[in-house]
């Protein structure tokens, strides 16, 4: 069952009135009175005890395929329906700080502990993780393949000039790219730099298209890999390319309209064992994409 995406979150009731062809019908004596359009507290109240809940989440999730494999489980145990908006984490914890959001999945940790701080949610939960890598054309002009540290591969990319493609979309993997030309000491500047500002599967797509680099998360790497992408791993194993997700309910008493009941049962269950396994058993060519480390896992996994 593909999942169900939606993609804005408006509280506007968008009426399109098309003109009738062939004969013009008589005009009314009277013009009928407008639809009222719901207030925002009138559209958010109307979550309020709700079967349906707005999954606020990365394009990562989404374009891995994992989504697609879980939620269908969810969906069956709480007679629910999850509409799923993917965005780059940024946009997404926007939604959940105009109240736009039941729950959020996203991976940025600085900016999720923020969140919370911030009385945007109720709490933060570790779901699962995977890490980030570098990837490149089989060629590799810049000669970065095997380097292990990200950030000197990255000056390595920009001093010669090859074409980088950034996210540029307020996403954890923009951050985390920002982050790690920070530490490189590189500015920014210069037609080698790219600002796709798009989600991870089309950012690959343009990255191929320019036989150029940039920093992708494994999940949707290899997801887009199995569909044909040509691109390869380059760099990968660096400490500062750890990538962990985090599920977070939206706080009710900071946003009274959300559905918090529903949004904490979100929360309970993708970080259950249940729900956990079914993340372990999630592959693409044999390849595993997310490991799961939600307390119920580690609890059932020491070892791990």
């Amino acid at each position: 069952m593909k999942t169900k995406r939606l993609f804005l979150v408006s509280s506007l009731i968008l009426v399109v009135l098309l003109g009738a062809c062939g004969e013009a019908a008589p005009a009314p004596t009277q013009a009928p009175a407008e639809a009222a359009t719901p207030t925002p507290e009138e559209a958010a109240a109307s979550r309020i005890g709700s079967t349906r809940i707005i999954l606020a989440t990365t394009t990562s999730t989404d374009d891995s395929g994992l989504l697609d494999v879980i939620l269908p489980d969810f969906e069956a145990k709480y007679n629910a329906t999850v509409d799923v908006v993917a965005v780059g984490t940024g946009q997404a914890m926007q939604l959940g700080a105009s109240g736009d959001a039941d729950v959020l999945l996203v991976h940025d940790r600085a900016r999720e502990d923020a969140f919370v701080a911030a009385g945007d949610g109720t709490d933060r939960y570790d779901v699962m993780y995977n890490d980030f890598i570098i990837v490149g054309p089989a060629d590799d002009p810049a000669g970065i393949r095997g380097m292990t540290s990200a950030s000197e591969a990255l000056a390595r990319i920009a001093e010669a000039g090859a074409p980088f493609v950034s996210r540029g979309d307020a996403s954890g993997t923009h951050a985390k790219e920002l982050h790690l030309w920070e530490v490189a000491g590189i500015a920014l500047e210069g037609d080698w730099y790219i600002s796709a500002g798009q989600g991870m599967g089309e950012t690959l797509n343009m990255t191929e298209e320019l036989a150029g680099y940039t920093i992708s998360d494994r999940a949707t790497f290899l997801a887009r890999r199995a569909e044909g992408l040509t691109l390869e791993i380059l760099v990968e194993g660096d400490p500062e390319l750890f990538n962990p997700y985090g599920v977070i309910p939206v706080n009710p008493e900071r946003h009274p309209g959300v559905n918090a009941e529903l949004g904490q049962a979100f929360a309970d269950w993708i970080t259950s064992l249940e729900t956990q396994e079914l993340i372990a058993a999630f592959e693409v060519n044999g390849h595993t994409l997310f490991t799961p480390n939600s307390a119920a896992w580690l609890a059932a996994h020491p070892a791990q």
